[in-house]
């Protein structure tokens, strides 16, 4: 356990947040007390690898990736099952919302709506963290990304910009890919990708119908 608070202090900090939350909340079903408890934890940690990407100077950003990422296959599994299995739940709960008078139906809705985004969001985090350790650990003579205007030394910003970009557009925009290595895990981060996208379509087509009906 101090293995894992020590090279995931923000991860940790957000899942016991998550946790305590979920036991605590006032939701009647346990899928209720679940999302509560993933959103909880999501957004917790989203916030603080925030404050850490405002923060950070491009020397720390070498440091901080390879501390935040150890283990870091058998974190992007566990966090990317997570978000997909949040997709899962909230389908549940939006099956047995249709009962529900308006005021209730829409605050499911809204939470649908923040579930969505959190987990997504959540994806294109860890994958820039991810990237942010295969690019600095890498020990080919050309660097592992190939960014525009030749650039060394990236940062956060730069990270999140890759990866969102693929969330998004599933392509890597002007960032050249150097590694097999890396390759996998964009044509990775690009499957979950087309799953994340074709279910907010599909969610935003089933809360209009329900708004309508």
């Amino acid at each position: 356990m101090s293995f894992v608070i020590r090279t995931h202090p923000r991860l940790t900090f957000g899942v016991l947040i998550g946790c305590a939350v979920g036991i605590l909340a006032p939701a009647q079903t346990l899928t209720g007390k679940l999302l509560i408890g993933w959103n909880a934890a999501v957004w917790t940690y989203l916030a603080l690898m925030f404050w850490l990407t405002v923060r950070a100077r491009a020397e720390d950003v070498k440091r901080i990736a390879e501390t935040e990422d150890e283990n870091a296959g058998l974190v992007l599994l566990i966090v990317c099952v997570a978000a997909i299995a949040s997709l899962v739940t909230i389908t549940l709960e939006l099956v047995g919302s249709k009962d529900l008078d308006t005021p209730q139906r829409l605050l499911h809705y809204g939470f649908t709506g923040l579930t969505v985004i959190g987990s997504w969001l959540l994806v294109g985090v860890i994958f820039s963290v991810h990237y942010a350790r295969l690019y600095y650990t890498w020990n080919g003579k050309e660097p592992a990304l190939r960014f525009a205007e030749e650039l060394t030394t990236p940062n956060y910003w730069d990270f999140l910009y890759f990866s969102f970009t693929i969330g998004v557009a599933v392509q890597t925009s002007d960032v050249g890919v150097a590694t097999r290595e890396l390759r996998k895990i964009v044509l990775a981060q690009s499957l979950i990708g087309f799953v994340f996208n074709t279910a907010i379509l599909g969610f935003s087509i089933n809360i209009a119908a329900g708004l309508f009906s």
